[in-house]
């Protein structure tokens, strides 16, 4: 079983731009959700200065194909967006991002592992519950899961022709972090606020 804790207002304001919508996922009954954390953070965001053009509730983001159904009802909105906040597990929020590559998908939540059965559709994105996720620093690919090594400050240098060298079949994670950034035209600034020594305590 998986907990999800909303981040703080400051968190995400810090990485949002322009038109933002915000997308909740309450499907997965084995993941917990702070509800009433995520509708009192919905409610100060609208006071802020974030321009919030509207919100969608789903079900089971980590489902790749009913997602993507799922867009079809959604399209004007989705395509509107500049930035897509996402308040799920780190699963659904990878799924969503690879689903719509040219847009700018946070994550609005930390996952944290509890003990027992996690009941996640099946995926081929992963989650390693760390409590304190980086999607949102690295446009949407988790650089944890995504790197064979796990690293935080970018890529080892090891990768020959896109592929890492521990697993040879495996794209390295951090030329998709680079090639995803490209096509969204983000500079590195944000990758910059993201390195530092990482807090193991969360």
């Amino acid at each position: 079983m998986l907990i999800t804790r909303v981040k703080k207002k400051d968190a995400i304001l810090s990485l949002c731009k322009g038109k933002t919508l915000l997308i909740a996922c309450f499907g997965c009954k084995e993941v917990h959700f702070e509800e009433k954390e995520y509708q009192a953070l919905k409610e100060d965001l609208k006071t802020s200065n974030l321009n919030i053009s509207g919100e969608i509730q789903l079900d089971y983001l980590c489902n790749d194909d009913y997602t993507n159904k799922r867009f079809e009802l959604h399209k004007k909105e989705i395509d509107e967006a500049e930035t897509i906040i996402i308040f799920s597990c780190g699963v659904g929020v990878q799924t969503f991002a690879g689903l719509i590559p040219g847009k700018t998908v946070l994550s609005g939540c930390d996952t944290y592992v509890l003990p027992g059965f996690s009941g996640f559709t099946p995926s081929s994105h992963d989650c390693e519950q760390c409590g304190e996720c980086m999607l949102g620093f690295t446009v949407g690919i988790c650089p944890v899961t995504a790197c064979s090594k796990g690293l935080l400050n970018g890529q080892c240098g090891g990768a020959k022709k896109g592929k890492c060298e521990v697993s040879k079949n495996k794209d390295c994670g951090w030329e998709r972090i680079y090639n995803r950034m490209t096509v969204l035209k983000k500079d590195d600034l944000t990758l910059k606020k993201m390195i530092r020594v990482r807090n193991y305590n969360k």
